[in-house]
């Protein structure tokens, strides 16, 4: 005997496929939002501020 399944149900599957299939493609395209990109800018300049204060001689690089 064949399985029944709910026509309704499985539009409303497809349709939510097809937009997270849209929402990563949009994603991919147009990559971190702004929260993301300071954060990682920002955790970014503080390691870079703590790798300097552990240098023994600041004017040498």
């Amino acid at each position: 005997m064949a399985e029944i399944i709910n026509l309704r149900t499985r539009r409303k599957q497809a349709a939510r496929e097809t937009a997270r299939a849209k929402a990563d493609a949009n994603a991919a395209q147009h990559g971190l939002s702004k929260a993301q990109k300071e954060l990682a800018k920002a955790r970014s300049e503080k390691s870079a501020r703590e790798l300097d204060g552990h240098k023994r001689d600041p004017d040498r690089s």
